[in-house]
């Protein structure tokens, strides 16, 4: 099984930036993606960016309310991913969940991730 455990969420003020973390504890292999989520009050869960590596290389993906602020990278060796939020608006305001699956192509579809972090709390002030 992979467990997931995010960090790096806090208050932010509205142009800020912040980064957060997923580390993946368990078995991965080249077929494997992770992503990001996020759920704002009152509001169903939804896609941000997700990371994916398999035979042709590795391919990212954004939701387009964040891309060109947010950029979702890697470190294979610490077997983690980041998201660098920049920019931030109040809108962003959310908790963030890391997810990973299993698969050969990126998805942004959440029940297709089995593995969920516990989420972390991203306020951005005005």
């Amino acid at each position: 099984q992979v467990q997931l455990l995010e960090s790096g969420g806090g208050l932010v003020q509205a142009g800020g930036s912040l980064r957060l973390s997923c580390a993946a504890s368990g078995r991965t292999f080249s077929n494997f993606g992770m992503g990001w989520f996020r759920q704002g009050p009152g509001k169903e869960r939804e896609f941000v960016a997700t990371i994916m590596w398999s035979w042709t290389g590795e391919r990212t993906f954004y939701a387009d309310s964040v891309k060109g602020r947010f950029t979702i990278s890697s470190d294979n060796a610490k077997n983690t991913v980041y998201l660098q939020m920049n920019s931030l608006k109040p809108e962003d305001t959310a908790l963030y969940y890391c997810a990973a699956r299993f698969g050969t192509g990126l998805s942004v579809t959440h029940d297709e991730y089995p593995y969920w972090g516990q989420g972390t709390q991203v306020t951005v002030s005005s």
